[in-house]
């Protein structure tokens, strides 16, 4: 459970400052894993593909849609 925080769990919360500096290294360290990057090749939403790599059309996601629906 300590390999997460590099001290003592105890110690974090005595201090309101340390614990709004561990809160914002958490909100960094999870927006740097989840967020989208915003690199050159990367610049909008990709076009949607399917299992085998081929694009999805409007009829494809109509179909989906309408098994969903008839669930």
């Amino acid at each position: 459970m300590g390999v997460m925080i590099p001290m003592k769990h105890s110690s974090i919360f005595k201090s309101r400052w340390m614990a709004l500096i561990w809160a914002a290294g958490m909100i960094w360290f999870a927006l740097d894993v989840a967020a989208p990057s915003a690199t050159a090749g990367n610049q909008g939403a990709d076009e949607p593909t399917d299992v085998t790599g081929a694009p999805v059309t409007s009829d494809d996601a109509a179909k989906i849609g309408d098994i969903i629906n008839g669930i």
